[in-house]
């Protein structure tokens, strides 16, 4: 178990990146909720503006920063930690939650490769290496939360670079929470947020109304909020469409895939389609 009493609290300090929508502005939302000075980071001075007024609707403005950052740029990130120091102080919550996704192809133009990885993974690393050692250094209670994908885990086909990024992500968070839990006198742990399928920015296209399989970006957050109460670092997000078993047997069988000497992304080869069924069903 773990008491968020001491880090979700009035006067503790959150910091979101990609938190003007979906998954990052109800974090944000939350957070603030709970009392804590808020500060979300993104890009586009419109969309700061209006998420940075509905958070400060529930907290007051004095409690919200809002500030363009591009954390592909570790000096933005930089200059991002000393304004949020300046003003507010000591950071409690990380979460590293920016993301993008145009479509990549293994040959496609190197712009989209550069894009997602530069957002996706190395904003993750950056994030965490700007804040972390303030973190760890004030000797409070903390987290740092890195939003990955279950596509970093099962990795399939399509859009090559998303799935890289993602999976460094996961093998990230691993490394970090290792050596948090390592570092003596530490008191910062480190979560891996893995959504299922949620009505955001990023998901639902050229659609207005969520599809009834998707969870709302709120329900993601209370699940990331209980999960991380009950101790968990891998915070493996369900929907409406797909339970915990599911996912678990697909992760299963991708890792499989190693172990039985199978070819890469068998789950998707025409050869073990029957197979894989039969696995799904626990059969």
């Amino acid at each position: 178990m773990t008491d968020l009493t001491d880090i979700i609290k009035p006067s503790n300090v959150a910091v979101i990146t990609g938190g003007a929508s979906g998954i990052g502005l109800a974090a944000a939302k939350h957070f603030a909720t709970q009392g804590m000075n808020v500060v979300i980071a993104d890009l586009g001075a419109d969309r700061l503006a209006e998420a940075a007024k509905a958070v400060a609707a529930m907290s007051g403005e004095d409690r919200v920063m809002a500030v363009e950052t591009d954390v592909s740029d570790k000096a933005a990130l930089q200059a991002l930690e000393r304004q949020v120091v300046q003003r507010f102080g000591k950071v409690h919550v990380l979460m590293n939650n920016a993301g993008i996704g145009p479509e990549t192809s293994i040959f496609s133009d190197d712009s989209g490769w550069d894009a997602i990885l530069g957002v996706n993974l190395m904003g993750v690393v950056n994030g965490t290496r700007t804040f972390g050692p303030g973190m760890l250094a004030h000797g409070e209670p903390g987290l740092i939360i890195n939003t990955g994908s279950k596509q970093g885990i099962t990795t399939p086909p399509g859009n090559p670079a998303y799935n890289v990024s993602k999976s460094g992500v996961k093998v990230f968070t691993e490394a970090l929470e290792h050596e948090l839990r390592n570092t003596k006198g530490g008191k910062i742990s480190a979560h891996l947020l893995i959504p299922g399928f949620v009505f955001t920015g990023l998901t639902k296209g050229d659609r207005t109304d969520k599809p009834a399989a998707a969870w709302t970006p709120e329900q993601t957050v209370d699940f990331m909020i209980e999960s991380i109460e009950k101790g968990d670092f891998y915070i493996l997000c369900p929907d409406n469409d797909v339970a915990r078993p599911v996912d678990e047997r697909r992760m299963a069988w991708a890792i499989g895939d190693i172990i039985e000497n199978r070819p890469p992304l068998s789950r998707w080869h025409p050869d073990y389609a029957e197979r894989f069924k039969a696995f799904l069903e626990g059969k």
